[in-house]
């Protein structure tokens, strides 16, 4: 607007310059009153800038101390932190923490049962029933650094705490590669790695109970490798002390390894809606004193001691289904396994003859074929609520027990179980199951079983397997 009247202005000027040669008092009189105008307007303008520029330093300044200010207390609390904090920022202890409880009223005969035609995987068929108390699981995990991960899971029952995991696993080494040290579950098989919280059943299928009692642990190193390729392909090793069944403590006790897997897993997904997975798993163990209790001819317990070789080969199926591959409302899971053992060396029977028994305290070759196979199959029929069913089946085989043949029964035998259940999930952290057992496990007592389940999980929990 200034530069507007300046022109104004000179136009006026150049307009009243020819009039200038002779006095005018009007036009005096207006040039005057122009002048003074022009004048009181000029020194308004230039009034208001300066306020709006001292405005502008004002401002200015305020941000300038209230940046000050924030880097003091930025400095300050830096100093705090680290007066208070470990040497090692990495070092902070912060892991996930999360509590499994469980617990299950089984309605079943008593007394123990053995799976007829196999060595328990330990010292004692398990016997529980009525209101019963399940392992409680304390599970912690975090980044140990930019380059590690660490994992322990505890299991607590009454006086006992048992270490079923504890392991750190590599982050980051590229090329598809990943190494796992400490004690872990074994990556053969699919229901292996599987912990009980997460089971689609209350208990464990006829082949991981004949094989591992509930499920193979390692304590030992295990390496993967996830090929670069469009379908899931991943392969395994692993080398362990070989403490647990089908290993022994004795046979652990040596430098080096007592057992030895690998597997491999491939699968993909069909269009939208269904993915899949196969696998193939050998383990190899070798025994030495491995304990097993078993009813002899004369139907008294009898303590054996097996020293040689373990090989099992197991192959397992995985089927999934969810409609446009969102599992929240609908889904169903189709799961098979299949395990051949073969066994061979030398087997003990103590003396039992005190107790009626029959066995004379005789070592000789042993030799074991055995076989055995399940398939379930889940449905989440609408969210919170899933049925399921399986089927278990085993063969005891062909068994040679040399000598001991005389005071053991080395007759083949078809352990079997179905199984219906149902269950409700208030939420992602909490299960309520019921099941029915047709228990045929041990020969001329068939047994109907019931079973009801709880399983609550308390605070954040990893995400689970395939």
């Amino acid at each position: 607007m200034f530069n507007r009247l300046a022109i104004a202005a000179a136009a006026l000027c150049a307009l009243a310059a020819p009039a200038l040669a002779a006095p005018h008092p009007e036009l005096d009189a207006l040039r005057a009153e122009f002048e003074q105008k022009f004048q009181a307007l000029q020194a308004d303008y230039e009034a208001r800038l300066k306020a709006l520029e001292g405005r502008v330093q004002a401002a200015e300044s305020q941000a300038g101390e209230a940046q000050a200010v924030a880097q003091t207390a930025a400095a300050s609390a830096e100093q705090t932190a680290q007066a208070t904090a470990p040497a090692s920022a990495t070092g902070a202890f912060n892991p996930d923490i999360s509590l499994i409880l469980q617990g299950a009223y089984i309605d079943r005969a008593g007394g123990e049962r053995p799976i007829s035609g196999f060595v328990p995987a330990g010292e004692h068929a398990h016997a529980e029933r009525g209101f019963t108390l399940e392992h409680t699981e304390l599970v912690m995990s975090a980044n140990i650094d930019p380059y590690l991960h660490g994992y322990v899971n505890l299991a607590v029952l009454d006086e006992e705490v048992e270490v079923e995991e504890a392991w750190f696993q590599s982050l980051h080494l590229g090329h598809g590669l990943t190494v796992k040290g400490g004690r872990f579950l074994s990556g053969i098989g699919y229901q292996n790695a599987r912990h009980p919280h997460t089971w689609d059943f209350a208990d464990n299928n006829l082949v991981y109970e004949a094989l591992f009692g509930e499920h193979l642990i390692q304590d030992g190193l295990q390496l993967r490798w996830l090929a670069p390729t469009a379908l899931f392909l991943e392969f395994g090793a692993e080398v362990a002390r070989g403490q647990f069944f089908p290993g022994s403590d004795e046979g652990a006790d040596k430098n080096g390894a007592g057992s030895w897997a690998v597997f491999g897993h491939l699968g993909g997904d069909v269009g939208a809606s269904h993915s899949w997975r196969a696998g193939l798993s050998y383990l190899k163990a070798r025994p030495r004193e491995r304990e097993g209790w078993v009813e002899d001819l004369n139907d008294v317990e009898a303590l054996t001691l097996f020293s040689g070789d373990s090989k099992t080969w197991l192959a397992d199926f995985v089927w999934k289904w969810a409609p446009n591959g969102n599992p929240r409302q609908r889904n169903f899971t189709f799961t098979a396994e299949y395990f051949q053992r073969d066994e061979d060396g030398d087997l003990a029977c103590a003396d039992n003859t005190a107790d009626g028994g029959a066995c004379l305290d005789l070592t000789d070759a042993y030799g074991s074929d055995q076989s055995g196979w399940y398939a379930q199959a889940v449905y989440q029929f609408m969210p919170r609520w899933r049925v399921g069913t399986r089927y278990s089946r085993l063969s005891s085989g062909s068994t040679d027990f040399g000598l001991n043949a005389a005071s053991l029964d080395g007759g083949r035998y078809h352990p079997r179980r179905w199984s219906l259940m149902a269950d409700f999930s208030p939420s992602e952290f909490s299960r309520f199951r019921l099941q029915y057992n047709r228990d045929e496990t041990l020969v001329g007592a068939p047994d109907d079983q019931f079973i009801v389940q709880y399983i609550m999980s308390l605070g954040p929990h990893g995400a689970h397997q395939f």
